[in-house]
């Protein structure tokens, strides 16, 4: 769906309200179309972000598993050797 949402969930540290916001305004990014919305449109856009991140957070906050978290230096690292991958020529 959108690149720029990241997984937020297992990670040691967990993830901060900065990281939840960020993935709610790319969410509400891509749901409505608009990098930016219009002043006509700008507070149901930011009406639309906080409930999002709100119920993001929700989430994050009970979900369970028997996983062991993931260490974010190393996932960074694979992402890294992903993209490399990816978009060498």
């Amino acid at each position: 769906m959108c690149r720029n949402i990241k997984t937020l969930f297992n990670f040691d540290p967990p993830a901060t309200t900065d990281e939840v916001n960020a993935s709610a305004l790319q969410f509400v990014r891509k749901l409505s179309g608009m990098n930016k919305p219009s002043k006509a449109n700008e507070e149901a856009f930011e009406l639309a972000i906080e409930r999002v991140a709100a119920a993001a957070q929700e989430m994050l906050n009970t979900l369970v598993t028997n996983a062991p978290t993931r260490d974010r230096e190393v996932e960074a690292v694979r992402a890294r050797e992903r993209s490399a991958v990816r978009f060498s020529r």
